[in-house]
């Protein structure tokens, strides 16, 4: 069950954006996707310490009704589902650079620790 695209009404663009990437896991789940290439789900869930299941499913399934996540079932047994970023997904990658650049300069002034498997510049 896919469910349907969130179409405001919005104030302004960045209200839009953030209706999209809200929620504590879809940057994550952005940045992963786009460091690593498709993943399965329970790829995905392992790399992303501390989420649930449930949260992960809920997210994937937001990110894919934006248009931002391809969701690829292959007819194998047992079967398989990979998650992918669409060409939107990598234009809000982009669109986020600035963010996550701003948020190392602010991990750097207030002396936050990074997680260790995420401690690359590409997660700026």
């Amino acid at each position: 069950m896919v469910t349907e695209p969130r179409c405001g009404p919005y104030f302004c663009g960045i209200d839009a954006a953030m209706d999209v990437v809200s929620g504590k896991w879809k940057s994550l789940i952005l940045w992963e996707l786009e460091q690593n290439g498709p993943r399965r789900f329970g790829v995905l869930r392992r790399a992303l310490t501390g989420v649930s299941e449930k949260v992960l499913i809920q997210q994937l399934r937001e990110l894919e009704a934006d248009g931002i996540v391809h969701r690829e079932v292959y007819r194998e047994v047992p079967p398989r589902v990979e998650y992918s970023l669409t060409p939107i997904g990598y234009e809000l990658n982009a669109a986020l650079i600035p963010l996550g650049v701003w948020g190392t300069r602010r991990m750097e002034r207030i002396g936050a620790d990074r997680v260790p498997h995420m401690d690359t510049d590409a997660a700026a």
